[in-house]
């Protein structure tokens, strides 16, 4: 945690409390009924998901009593609670009946951590994934007051591929809760890949899909192997292995390096093509970009983005109006917007 002060909130005004749910960590934010964050750092804590929901569900009520401590906010002025998990889960927070990577035991499949975690604390729990968490406060952050009246959709690129959809200020889940699961949807092959390079697999296992490219995964299994191929001798060949090399490829891009810039230039191909697709299913105001891959430095971010929007095609009506920028805060993105997702049920 951050050593520095937090904002102090007016005495006496309710307040939402925002809880992201990580494979190591919970963070947890604090969000009063004017639209102030009264935390401007992270504030984590073990998350404990590896021992199961009942050590997690516990250590989420932790990270909440830990988090209005730090803020002096009483217990008595929370309204209701915002939770994101690593997907896939449902709509309401019942995570998938195959598990996820976080989730592998089987006492998760199918355990809804949203309903489990409002009985523990007695108050309302409103539920999205991670990547619809950290869309919504991205549509939030850059649209501030005409957020309502906008749209948006977002990207997040990690371990996998994440995203949201945003309408009108507000994420669009679906009827399962799989909306915005832009990772999986097949994209366009022909002239993204290299010569003799193999149709990329998913985790998942799509052939052909976003995630497949757009992803650390994405790099391990299909783009660093390939690469390494074209660029014999190239000090990642002798990293060790394969997993630990594609963990350093951004250090790598961020200096400029040839391999890796075609790497990440394939994945910025992949995402401009998933906009591509995303443009014509629902025409929004803004792509946001957010993940690790932008998180290395201000320069490399701004590269990446431009060359995601280089490869979006758009018409020329949608190009005039449509906006692409890059995910603000993405370490504290999840807890805040699960927390503009509190406070927005309880307005309505």
């Amino acid at each position: 945690m951050g050593s520095s002060q937090p904002p102090v909130g007016e005495p006496g005004l309710p307040v939402v409390v925002g809880l992201d749910n990580g494979g190591n960590s919970n963070n947890a934010t604090v969000l009063d009924v004017s639209g102030r964050f009264l935390v401007d750092t992270l504030v984590e804590s073990p998350s404990r998901v590896q021992e199961g929901p009942d050590a997690a569900v516990e250590a989420l009520a932790e990270a909440f009593e830990r988090v209005l401590a730090r803020t002096g906010t009483p217990r008595t002025l929370v309204r209701a609670v915002g939770l994101d998990t690593p997907g896939p889960a449902s709509a309401t927070g019942v995570i998938s009946s195959k598990g996820s990577t976080n989730f592998s035991q089987p006492p998760w499949r199918g355990f809804d951590i949203r309903t489990a975690l409002e009985r523990r604390l007695g108050l309302p729990v409103v539920y999205h994934n991670d990547g619809n968490a950290a869309a919504l406060y991205a549509h939030h952050v850059y649209f501030g007051d005409a957020a309502g009246a906008r749209s948006s959709v977002s990207a997040i690129v990690g371990t996998g591929l994440g995203g949201g959809v945003v309408e009108s200020g507000r994420v669009v889940s679906g009827a399962a809760g799989m909306a915005g699961e832009f990772g999986h949807i097949t994209i366009p092959m022909e002239g993204l890949l290299g010569d003799g390079q193999a149709l990329p697999v998913c985790g998942c296992g799509f052939a052909g899909d976003a995630e497949s490219v757009a992803s650390l995964t994405g790099i391990e299994r299909n783009l660093l192997p390939y690469w390494l191929t074209r660029y014999e001798g190239h000090p990642l060949a002798s990293a060790g292995s394969v997993a630990r090399a594609a963990k350093l490829v951004r250090g790598y891009g961020v200096d400029g390096d040839q391999l890796a810039r075609a790497i990440f230039e394939q994945q910025a191909m992949a995402l401009g093509r998933l906009f591509t697709i995303a443009a014509n299913f629902t025409d929004p105001h803004a792509y946001f970009v957010g993940g690790g891959v932008v998180e290395a430095t201000a320069e490399f971010g701004q590269w990446f983005l431009e060359r995601v929007r280089e490869h979006t095609i758009l018409r020329e009506e949608q190009a005039a109006v449509a906006t692409f920028a890059l995910v603000p805060d993405l370490d504290m993105a999840g807890a805040r917007g699960v927390a503009i997702a509190a406070l927005t049920s309880i307005r309505s």
